[in-house]
């Protein structure tokens, strides 16, 4: 292992102590781990061997409880009687049953445990349950063997991501899938959605919320069973074809994995799963986040690294997912948890703050996610800007491929709300997308589903309020829909093309989905009214959310098709007064006027060209403006002048050649 990573960034030199540390502690850690192993891989099979495993003549069930002195296993298989399967203890902790097809244990089977303590007796749900199903009567849970007898037929064999596309994602939650009133399954998504995604252009998908989570308000985010499908949604083969289905598209798929916390749940869950606090999380305050009051996993027990690694392999291996995006990243990295803290000089990275176990536990994760599939994709949920958090193992970096541009989508929200349109200012707009840590690459985006929860606005709905109640028809005259149409199509052009190496945007949202999204609740009569996607309003030829869709669709293939967010941005011109910038990125020069009322022209410097040809303009008719596109605009450059002319609110992309 070498320290490049200090040549890399050379304002880590005085850190050089931690950055060695980072490292001892990776290779100290992976040694105690494998033993006589060679490979991470070859260590994390929790999932193999763990939970309900069908054999030649039935089956077998092993659990790890440490704290529990009997443990008896008990469901519909043997009418719930508690006396009649126990488990035996083989040793460090693991319990283990094995059953003859005489004891009628079946896929579909409904499954608990009854632990006893020394102090108690309780009931709790295998770890390693591949589903959980909630009873309609009392709203309980139960695990669910989960093992059909004809195994799912992959046909994604040939399916390989084409690595010189962008990242393009679509993130996507399944529940919020249809139009209907309700929860919204695998199936429906398969069916209304990766049809949507196929044309709009976007070449991966990011799935919220799958493992299995009690409170569907959460997005997901409160994980109970983390082996298992959310049940909400359908059943793992019904994942398993959307999965399948995608890659038949050639979209890659990624899941939206949460191993910064726990939910609290204790029968469905792992909290106090053996009765005790510290199976797998830390105790005390250390063991709760003080925000969302979860659990909060022990990164430095080998148990629970086993746990949490296996899970990432099996998340792979079971479900062909094409890579992970890593939620709460920055809340795994300090003690702190990213709380009121601004990571403003390199010495918020580097103190007894910094939860070097968890530092560790991403590295490994990291790795075995490329052993498992070299290929996939690895995201960090990360807004503190951990140094190195995108630079490989070997070299002193965490191995993640990108980490999410979260400063961007907050820039953007503070402007649109704080700043009048006159007082842009456009250096920093420049500066705020384009600012990165040197060869670490960024997943850029301006708004994502966080933008979009109530309490919070999208943009679109920032920008046009109420009037998008009353004026979105293209038979109304609104200079508040005029405006909000667009300045949506330049911040999303602008941050799709400065902002990052791979671009996000969240369902709905390239046609501006009005108001927020609002999860059944008491306090809204649990409705789910606000909990789906209208994609009726983007189809309806009289509403003009059709037009922030078309222009969506033409960003996405202009910057797949030339690779555009892998090209450099090279700043060409920008005037505060007149609000305008320009920038080219390879063939393609970007002008962008965001004046409220005035048409300037802007006369660039372009080497080593003789025309230029509009070949993308927001105000082309069919995104909802005047311009006919039928009939593109042809610029001759002169002594290697490019002079544009170019309207209030508008950008304009030319080719040059």
């Amino acid at each position: 292992m070498n320290e490049k990573i200090l040549e890399i960034d050379p304002f880590l030199k005085p850190y050089v102590s931690d950055i060695r540390l980072r490292n001892k502690n990776y290779v100290d850690t992976k040694k105690r781990l494998l033993k006589k192993e060679k490979k991470l891989s070859n260590f994390a099979n929790g999932h193999h061997y763990f939970g309900f495993h069908k054999q030649k003549d039935g089956w077998v069930y092993r659990e790890w409880a440490p704290n529990a002195k009997k443990i008896a296993l008990i469901g519909d298989f043997n009418q719930w009687n508690r006396t009649s399967h126990f488990l035996q203890l083989i040793g460090d902790g693991v319990w283990e049953i094995k059953l003859t097809k005489k004891d009628k244990l079946v896929h579909g089977s409904k499954v608990r445990i009854e632990i006893t303590t020394e102090k108690d007796t309780f009931e709790r749900i295998p770890t390693y349950c591949k589903r959980v199903v909630q009873k309609k009567e009392t709203v309980d849970f139960d695990g669910e063997v989960w093992a059909p007898e004809t195994a799912f037929v992959w046909t994604d064999q040939d399916f390989k991501r084409n690595q010189d596309e962008p990242v393009l994602i679509y993130e996507s939650h399944v529940g919020m899938a249809g139009i209907k009133e309700g929860i919204s399954t695998f199936q429906d998504y398969i069916e209304i959605v990766l049809p949507r995604v196929k044309k709009l252009g976007y070449n991966t998908i990011q799935l919220m919320a799958i493992a299995e989570h009690p409170y569907y308000g959460s997005f997901g985010y409160q994980v109970s069973n983390f082996f298992a499908v959310s049940s909400k949604f359908g059943t793992p083969e019904e994942l398993k074809l959307l999965i399948d289905t995608a890659h038949q598209m050639g979209i890659s798929v990624l899941l939206d994995i949460v191993h910064s916390h726990s939910a609290t749940n204790v029968v469905e869950g792992l909290a106090e799963f053996d009765g005790t606090e510290t199976q797998y999380f830390y105790s005390g305050k250390r063991g709760t986040h003080p925000e969302w009051g979860s659990k909060l996993f022990n990164y430095g027990k080998t148990e629970v690294i086993h746990f949490l690694l296996s899970n990432v392999k099996y998340w792979l291996e079971e479900y062909h997912f094409d890579g992970f995006r890593f939620d709460a990243v920055t809340s795994m990295l300090y003690h702190h948890h990213g709380l009121g803290v601004a990571f403003d000089n390199y010495d918020k990275y580097f103190s007894t703050n910094t939860d070097t176990e968890a530092v560790t536990y991403l590295q490994l994760a990291a790795e075995i996610a490329k052993e498992v599939d070299p290929d996939c994709i690895l995201i960090a949920e990360d807004m503190s800007g951990m140094p190195g958090m995108c630079l490989p193992i070997e070299i002193g970096g965490i191995g993640f491929d990108y980490r999410l541009g979260m400063g961007v989508p907050d820039f953007w929200i503070k402007t649109l709300k704080n700043v009048s349109d006159y007082d842009w200012n456009l250096g920093s707009i420049w500066y705020e997308l384009t600012q990165r840590r040197p060869q670490e690459k960024v997943v850029g985006y301006c708004e994502s589903h966080d933008q979009a929860l109530v309490g919070d606005k999208t943009i679109m709905f920032r920008l046009a309020d109420q009037e998008m109640y009353w004026k979105m028809d293209v038979f109304s005259q609104s200079d508040i829909i005029d405006r909000a149409i667009a300045l949506h199509k330049m911040i999303r052009l602008i941050t799709c093309t400065c902002a990052g190496e791979g671009y996000l945007n969240f369902m709905g949202n390239e046609f501006g989905h009005p108001e927020w999204i609002d999860f059944p609740s008491p306090d809204n009569d649990w409705s789910y009214s606000k909990a789906r996607r209208r994609w009726d309003l983007a189809e309806d030829t009289n509403l003009r959310y059709r037009f922030l869709q078309s222009f969506d669709h033409a960003m996405i293939q202009l910057v797949k098709e030339n690779n555009l967010l892998a090209t450099p941005s090279q700043l060409l011109f920008h005037h505060e007064d007149h609000k305008l910038l320009a920038y080219q990125k390879g063939a393609y020069v970007f002008v962008y006027n965001f004046h409220p009322v005035a048409q300037h022209t802007v006369t660039l410097q372009i080497e080593k060209a003789s025309t230029a040809e509009v070949v993308l303009h927001s105000d082309w008719q069919r995104f909802g403006g005047y311009l006919n596109a039928e009939n593109p605009e042809t610029l001759v450059i002169t002594n290697n002048k490019l002079t544009i002319p170019i309207n209030r609110r508008a950008v304009a992309v030319y080719k040059i050649s």
